[in-house]
């Protein structure tokens, strides 16, 4: 089904209610007595409520209406924040210099407002030690408490061990950080010949 409203001929019913071109009730008039109207004022005959008995009409022009309702869905998807969960994958005897690069992107994803989902691989012997998992999530989480919390405890699924780390900061809050921090560079990066030039002065 369309989800497209009817318009001018496209509507099928005897009578409507009638909405004017400023938002002013008009009443329930003939369909044939609506699109005259429309006609008259140059303007399209809207269903704006379908369900409503008799169906809800307005004058308007259904072009430019369109054009304005795509903007703002437009600008909503911008403005809209959808949150990723971003995955880590460690080991139970992970080393150092791999435990600390894990860990910087972990930093990264909380940063930019993103849940992480940490999964612990065991292997072979290491299934019957889950609690060198479980420290090792735990010393995760406590490096990184500063940008998230643990949204999910540490449980284990078949061979692996899960924990979900949340951000403290909301992926708009992220994202609009990450634009004043962008246009500041800019600024800077403009700014800097003008700085340097002694004789300005």
């Amino acid at each position: 089904m369309s989800a497209e409203p009817r318009i001018n001929d496209r509507i099928r019913v005897p009578e409507v209610r009638l909405v004017g071109p400023s938002g002013e009730q008009v009443g329930i008039v003939p369909l044939a007595k609506a699109l005259e109207l429309a006609q008259e004022y140059d303007l399209d005959l809207v269903e704006v409520a379908a369900n409503a008995r008799p169906p809800v009409c307005k004058l308007m022009d259904y072009g430019k209406f369109k054009y304005e309702s795509a903007m703002k869905a437009r600008e909503a998807r911008k403005n809209q924040a959808h949150t990723v969960i971003k995955e880590m994958k460690l080991r139970p005897k992970i080393d150092p210099h791999d435990y600390d690069t894990k860990k910087g992107h972990v930093v990264r994803f909380l940063k930019q407002g993103d849940k992480v989902k940490i999964t612990i691989m065991f292997r072979g012997r290491e299934q019957s030690r889950p609690e060198l998992g479980y420290r090792l999530l735990q010393r995760l989480a406590e490096d990184v408490q500063d940008l998230g919390f643990i949204e999910s405890n540490p449980k284990q699924d078949g061979r692996n061990m899960i924990m979900v780390l949340g951000p403290h900061k909301k992926k708009t809050e992220a994202m609009a950080e990450a634009r004043e921090a962008q246009a500041a560079r800019k600024a800077e990066r403009q700014g800097q010949p003008a700085q340097a030039d002694p004789s300005a002065s």
